[in-house]
Formats: structure tokens, sequence, C-alpha cells
């Protein structure tokens, strides 16, 4: 705990707190308010930490919807217990993270979703081409917190941090003005739980190399290697027992199953016979229902922040997918997202005065104005040449109208 509390610890943990840019917890209080209240009530707090009498405060419950339906429930803590978490994690990091699984990437330093797919691809260009598609069924709502403890004490002895943890694990979620009691699960969105997840199936991993078997885990998302159809149910049948048994899980059937050469998908990524990679139809989806979202006109937000978040979006985006072999799904998207731009101006512009101003303005001549009177409705018009003409990809482009293929060059 006093390694915890140290003060070079606590400056590194506020930055990184602050840098997150989280929102504020049940308490109302910010990054920006915290650090006032902290140097006035430091002192005691630190003292509680020291003496093992801190307790947590509630989890901010919110739901935010699963790309394939349904919802998940993120946890939000205060920002003093964000703080205090991240300290606690730069502490038990260098402790847990040197013996986890190679085959681990999740929320690891130094590790990533790239390292991940990349090292399936290497697996499947190795010759195990099936996969095994394992998925647990709400892994962080479900962890069992007595076989948590019992691994994190094999290396933190120190019964004050072990408290804290148990703490934290049992900290009530105040979701619509209600309290919830927990006694299993641990909140996503707490600095700590990522590392808590990992020590959780880290005894996982240690069975997939016990019983010789190829595998790239990230997080809870699990994708095993295997050589034949036969051994690919073979594995999802004894392994759906052993996560029962030993560590309470469930897996999810209508998830969870055995992919053939060049069916296999990890990470949104799609894995041909090759190795090869490209989005997945499901990650395609997603992205179309986010562009159909950012340029929906009846939506009211301001234009430049649109844009903004549109430009975040849309680089955040590709910079995970331009490590893709196959681009050419990407490409073919692009006219459909100009189209939807053209759309929006179009609805934007909301009546013949206001799009005769507007074509005139960007330079339409004659006929082309003519435009203005159209009936039509907004999205075949967006095909129109006229359309195209002054709003072209060019102009889209300086307005910072952003197509994947314009961030490839940059």
């Amino acid at each position: 705990m006093e390694t915890i509390v140290e003060s070079d610890n606590l400056r590194r943990a506020f930055r990184q707190v602050k840098a997150n840019k989280g929102a504020a917890g049940v308490d109302g209080m910010t990054v920006e308010t915290f650090a006032d209240h902290a140097r006035e009530h430091w002192p005691v707090i630190k003292a509680k930490l020291e003496d093992g009498s801190s307790q947590p405060g509630a989890v901010r419950g919110v739901c935010i919807p699963k790309p394939n339906g349904g919802e998940r429930r993120l946890g939000i803590p205060t920002v003093q217990d964000r703080l205090i978490q991240q300290a606690v994690l730069q502490v038990l990091t260098p402790a847990f993270d040197p013996e986890f699984s190679t085959h681990s990437y999740g929320y690891r330093p130094g590790r990533s979703a790239h390292d991940a797919v990349r090292a399936a691809q290497e697996l499947i260009r190795a010759g195990q081409s099936w996969t095994v598609d394992l998925d647990i069924s709400a892994f962080f709502d479900e962890l069992d917190h007595d076989i948590l403890m019992r691994q994190v004490s094999a290396k933190v002895k120190d019964k004050r941090v072990l408290r804290l943890i148990g703490d934290y694990l049992r900290a009530p979620v105040q979701l619509e003005g209600q309290r919830e009691k927990r006694t299993r699960g641990t909140p996503q969105g707490g600095p700590l739980s990522p590392l808590l997840a990992n020590i959780y199936l880290d005894a996982l991993d240690q069975e997939l190399e016990r019983r010789g078997l190829n595998f790239c885990r990230y997080a809870d998302d699990v994708v095993i290697f295997v050589g034949s159809e036969r051994s690919g149910q073979r594995v999802l049948a004894s392994l759906t027992t052993w996560l029962e048994k030993h560590l309470k899980l469930r897996v999810n059937a209508t998830k969870s199953g055995v992919n053939g050469p060049g069916e296999g998908n990890f990470l949104g990524f799609q894995l041909d016979t090759e190795g090869h990679t490209k989005p997945t139809a499901k990650s395609l989806d997603r992205f179309k229902a986010k562009v159909r979202d950012f340029w929906n006109a009846r939506r009211s937000q301001p234009l430049p922040e649109r844009i903004a978040a549109w430009q975040r979006y849309v680089r955040g985006w590709w910079n995970y997918f331009r490590i893709s072999d196959d681009h050419r799904e990407v490409r073919r998207t692009e006219g459909w997202i100009r189209r939807h731009l053209r759309k929006f101006f179009w609805q934007r512009w909301h009546n013949r005065r206001g799009r005769a101003n507007a074509l005139r303005r960007l330079g339409a001549k004659g006929r082309q104005q003519q435009l203005a009177s159209s009936a039509v409705g907004a999205w075949r018009l967006a095909r129109c040449p006229t359309l195209h003409t002054v709003l072209n990809n060019a102009r889209l482009r300086r307005w910072g109208l952003y197509v994947p293929s314009d961030l490839a060059a940059t």
C-alpha cells in the first residue's frame, strides 16, 4: 500500500486519469474539480488507504447498445476511485504481466489488437486453418469474486490492498437512481478491471497451453487454431465443461463454434485460408450504421461539431482496419458514403430558396440552378450530376469530410 500511495505513483496515476477524459461518477465530480478537492482532502484519503479503512463510492451504471443487439453495462467509478485504481494498476501490473501467456494480447503493455491479429495470421499460414471461436457469456458481469481474489492473493500479500480490491469488486452500481449490490463481476469502465480480467483468464491460458493448443486471446475474445473440424468440436466441448467447472463461466453456444478454412474471424477481421485479412461483413455493417447516424439531417448538431466527430470516428476506424490485406470492400463503400454526405447537405438546405442560394454559392450555373425546384427525393438526388459537380470529392475533402481512401495516403 505504501508503494501505491507514493507521490510519484499517484502523480502518474492522475496524469493517466486526466488523459482518459472520463465522465463524472455518482458524486458528479469531474477530473478538473477533483484536483482542487484532492489538495484539501488527500491527507485524509491517504491515511484511510494506509490504515485499511478506505471505502470506495458507488459505481455509476451506464447502458450502451451492443453492435449485435442488446445492451452492455458500463460502470463509471468516481474520479477519486479511478485515481486509486490506476495507482493500484501501476503497482500490480509489473508483478502480474510478465508471467501472463505470450498468447494473451488484450490490455497489456506493449501489446495491441493488431498484434493479436498478426499472430492469428501466422498460425493460419502455419497450416492450422480451422478455428474455434470461444464466446464467454457476459464475462465481465459473471466472473467469480472468490476465484479472482484467490488468484490475486497468490502474489499480493498486503491485506489492505486485497481488502481494497475486494471492496471495488463489491461496490454497488447506481443506475436510474437505484443502487444494486454486486456479488460477482467487475464493472467495465474502471482502470483496474482489464488487469483483473487477465488475471482471471490466465488460468484458461495455462489450460490451453497445457493441452498444447495454439490460440490468441484478447480480453474475453478467444480463438483457438486446430487442424480439423473434428478436433475443433472436441476442443469446444471439453473447454465448455472446463470453464464451467474451474472458472464458473458459461460459453455462449449460439456465438461459439468451429469455422472451416477461410471462415474464421477475430477482433472484427476475417481470416482467409492464407492468413490474409479484411473487415468482416459485420464490421462493415456497423460502419455503415454509423455513417447513416452521423449524416442523418434530422439529428440536431452544429455542423463543425458533426464534422469533428466524423473525423475522429473515421480516423479511428481506418487506423484499426488499415492493416487489412484486402481493402476492396472498404473502397466500395466510399461512393455510398459520399452519397450520404450529398444527401445530408441537400436536406440541410431545407427549401427551394435555401437550395437555390446554396447551389449558386457553390458555383452552379444556368440550368444547374433549376435543381433547387426538384421534387425528387434527397437520396435519389444525391446521385445527380449537378450535386456531384458542386459537392465534388475535392470540395468534400477540403471541408474535412473524409472517407478511408483520403486517410490512406496520410
